[in-house]
């Protein structure tokens, strides 16, 4: 049974299309906001996805949840809960593999051990821009018993790299703990203190990097973020930056 925190709620499911997209028909039927995160966790998903509508391999054994909340930020600062959820999942993997890996946070919310994909976050809310959102959507996946292979960006998971006796329902119980910590972090101090985290994990900080977005690829070296999250990226004429796409490293 996974414990949870007072003010987050549980929905434990066998099997799914996607748990984002059961968020999301909560939030539109009976969901209400009483200030309670509702949590939803599926053992597997028959239509998981990540960035950009890509699908992703969702098979039991690894955590596939979505937290539904009501932000009380404005529209234009809700991505920044995807660098809180991204900073909490650093945390507990850092705290599950042996100290010799490399856990990195890659822009803008995957996390990497040793260069390859362990987890991800995937955002998406409804609202009227400039406004808070009726709703956000966390959509979290961690792999745990198995990763995909011949993906465009290696993968790898807890049990190839020595994590061991680790389960779906202990990942998730840690990971909320580590998210409320830091969602408590943020709003008490600003995002200064997140990004501050952030980039001190940062993968590819300094490096000449590729982002894609849907009809346009562009270059970079990737210098900073923003005071908000924005990939900074200096292309040799001066800083561009970057709101979304899916970032490549030379070596990737």
């Amino acid at each position: 049974m996974t414990a949870l925190p007072d003010g987050y709620a549980l929905i434990t499911l066998d099997s799914i299309d996607s748990t984002n997209e059961e968020a999301k028909r909560v939030a539109a039927t009976n969901w209400l906001d009483n200030g309670t995160v509702t949590v939803i966790r599926a053992n597997e998903q028959t239509a998981g996805k990540s960035r950009r509508g890509r699908g992703w391999v969702s098979q039991p054994g690894n955590l596939y949840c979505s937290l539904l909340l009501a932000p009380d930020c404005p529209a234009s600062e809700t991505p920044q809960y995807g660098f809180v959820a991204g900073i909490a999942l650093r945390e507990v993997v850092a705290g599950l593999l042996p100290g010799e890996c490399v856990i990195s946070c890659k822009w803008p919310n995957d996390l990497l051990v040793d260069g390859r994909k362990i987890a991800g976050v995937l955002l998406e809310g409804s609202g009227v821009a400039h406004q808070s959102l009726d709703w956000l959507v966390i959509g979290v996946g961690a792999n745990i018993d198995h990763h995909p292979e011949g993906t465009e960006f290696p993968a790898t998971d807890l049990k190839a790299l020595g994590g061991k006796g680790i389960t779906p329902e202990l990942f998730l119980s840690q990971f909320i703990d580590a998210f409320e910590r830091w969602k408590r972090r943020w709003q008490e101090e600003g995002f200064a203190a997140v990004r501050q985290a952030w980039l001190a994990v940062a993968h590819g900080q300094g490096m000449a990097i590729t982002v894609r977005l849907d009809g346009s690829t562009f270059s970079g070296v990737f210098v900073d973020l923003d005071v908000d999250g924005a990939l900074m990226l200096d292309q040799g004429h001066g800083l561009l930056r970057v709101t979304a796409g899916d970032v490549f490293f030379a070596a990737a």
